[in-house]
């Protein structure tokens, strides 16, 4: 059975295939290859490095996908394209040449609301020093990320947060005017 899903692509170093933009593209390639249709994706944005002045600016792009694996299954699949693209996990939230995020999986809350509810409580200081060491879905900080969300407003507008029932466009009202303006479209290539 087909799992709608929606991804969030970045990157902010140069890989083997070139710049940020170039990685992008390649990975959504890579992962038609591996079975994970593109459905939609969005255009590409520019931002700031998150946290801000932790690196030089990323590209990013939203996706929606739809594959036959099972949430952790395509996670191991992002996580091997990003392994093709030179990604080394050495540093949270440090650059990166690529990062693919699975925000949402058929609107499951993963592996259980009172986890998921932690880990999105989690303050701003403990998300810097510590990450999940399993899925949690939805993503827990999608609502914090204008980056993400302003994408994803283009592909997916309808989308509810699973959790909070919140829109796309409810979500990125709440965010501040200048974390939204930070988030530049890139004229299409």
């Amino acid at each position: 059975m087909k799992e709608f899903s929606i991804l969030a692509l970045g990157g902010n170093a140069v890989s083997p295939m070139g710049d940020p933009a170039m990685t992008l593209t390649f990975a959504l390639k890579a992962l038609s290859k591996k079975g994970v249709n593109i459905l939609r994706e969005s255009s590409r944005y520019v931002n700031p490095a998150f946290p801000k002045g932790s690196g030089p600016d990323f590209v990013n792009a939203v996706a929606l996908v739809d594959s036959d694996y099972k949430p952790a299954e395509l996670l191991d699949i992002l996580h091997e394209v990003e392994a093709e693209c030179g990604r080394v996990r050495e540093k949270r939230w440090g650059p990166r040449t690529l990062d693919i995020d699975l925000i949402d999986a058929a609107g499951r809350v993963f592996p259980n609301l009172e986890l998921y509810l932690w880990w999105s409580g989690l303050p701003p200081e403990k998300q810097a020093e510590i990450a999940p060491e399993q899925l949690i879905l939805p993503h827990p900080r999608i609502q914090d990320r204008a980056f993400v969300l302003i994408p994803m407003l283009e592909v997916l507008p309808e989308w509810k947060h699973p959790v909070t029932g919140q829109g796309v466009a409810e979500m990125l009202s709440l965010l501040p005017e200048s974390d939204r303006n930070e988030v530049v479209r890139l004229p299409n290539p």
